[in-house]
């Protein structure tokens, strides 16, 4: 992906914390999230830490929304 407003995570729901672990040989961003994958909660979660990373309240999902793997706009 080439685009800077585009970003991929893959999320790992219910771990002990929120936080931002790394990345994969592919570029992708891997979340841990203390959530669960329900009722989009694992998604609030998300957004939040990368409104906070990216200092920024423009943080969408725009695909992924039931995957661990998401396409996140940030403006």
């Amino acid at each position: 992906m080439t685009d800077p407003n585009y970003i991929r995570v893959k999320v790992k729901p219910k771990a002990s914390k929120n936080e931002i672990t790394g990345t994969l040989d592919d570029g992708t961003i891997k979340i841990s999230v203390k959530a669960p994958p329900e009722r989009g909660k694992a998604n609030e979660v998300v957004i939040e830490l990368l409104q906070k990373e990216y200092k920024t309240k423009n943080v969408k999902i725009i695909s992924g929304h039931t995957s661990q793997i998401k396409l996140i706009r940030i403006d």
